[in-house]
């Protein structure tokens, strides 16, 4: 029998020797062989590196083996093959139906948004275009006096949510609303809105790696310039924000974009010590200062 390390090893030949693209979670080809044959062993979370040299059951090894090969032949992200990826720390199902997370928001979150967010204040959560309900079920753990609303328009997505909410165990203060942006929320107000919505624009998508058509074009797809919804969102946001509610937003590469779109407005964008961009942060009174430019831009 083969042992961990000789799996990923294997794995890692076979992946170089292909024209795979690696940004689903992991970065590397050693790094995605791991995952897969850490995960499929029941050895992910281990710390003790005696781990590699243990045997492979001939089970696991033909399971190992063939996630191989579809991700090769099929491109097809590993978490996807898995059905698990890890967020912020936490592990979440994942399937076709949502995007893997990959976001910089992790690194927000486990820091609760500090200093920009006063731990003790913060009782309401909206994670906007929630996809698998990682972003707002990792605040609920890091917040865990707070409830959450975890909205998108996707029911397929919000399906996947629930699953993690129940796998997470936090369905007393975390729930799903089917909503288009703010639609669906009513009168609802929240001390802290985060949102990953679809920012990628057309010329950009039609470039994208194979890996990444796997995944839900509604999720990606931010119209002709990439930020379609996000001028929706800078448009409504406040009229749900408590007073002293902020609001993140991810754009990604379109962060560039963005700041010519509104030279005046002071987003706040992040920095990252794990790597990362394209999140900014503003404040409830800085989107009512704004409104006005914010509402120009969406009509246009």
């Amino acid at each position: 029998m083969a042992t961990n390390s000789e799996l990923i090893s294997r794995g890692e030949s076979l992946f170089l020797q292909h024209s795979l693209h690696y940004g689903h979670g992991t970065t590397t080809a050693l790094d995605e062989a791991a995952y897969i044959v850490l995960t499929v062993t029941g050895n992910i979370t281990a710390t003790d590196d005696s781990v590699y040299e243990q045997s492979v059951d001939d089970e696991q090894q033909k399971v190992i083996l063939n996630y191989f090969e579809r991700r090769i032949t099929e491109k097809i992200p590993a978490a996807y093959l898995l059905g698990e990826a890890w967020f912020a720390g936490l592990p979440f199902f994942v399937n076709e139906d949502v995007l893997v997370p990959r976001s910089p928001f992790a690194e927000l979150i486990m820091d609760q948004f500090s200093p920009w967010l006063e731990y003790g204040r913060v009782n309401y959560i909206l994670d906007l275009c929630t996809g698998s309900g990682c972003i707002g079920i990792a605040c609920a753990t890091r917040f865990p006096d707070a409830d959450v609303v975890l909205a998108d328009i996707s029911p397929s997505a919000l399906r996947v949510a629930q699953i993690n909410i129940e796998k997470h165990d936090v369905s007393s203060r975390v729930t799903v609303v089917e909503s288009d942006l703010f639609v669906g929320l009513k009168a609802r107000k929240f001390d802290l809105i985060v949102s990953n919505p679809p920012y990628v624009g057309h010329e950009e998508l039609n470039t994208l790696p194979d890996e990444f058509y796997k995944e839900p074009q509604l999720g990606l797809d931010g119209g002709k310039s990439g930020l379609d919804l996000v001028h929706k969102i800078l448009a409504s946001a406040a009229d749900y924000l408590n007073d002293d509610g902020v609001l993140y937003v991810e754009v990604g590469n379109t962060d560039i974009a963005l700041q010519k779109c509104y030279p005046h407005v002071p987003f706040l964008w992040q920095e990252f010590e794990y790597g990362g961009h394209g999140i900014f942060m503003l404040t409830k009174s800085q989107l009512l200062e704004y409104k006005e430019q914010f509402l120009v831009n969406l009509i246009n």
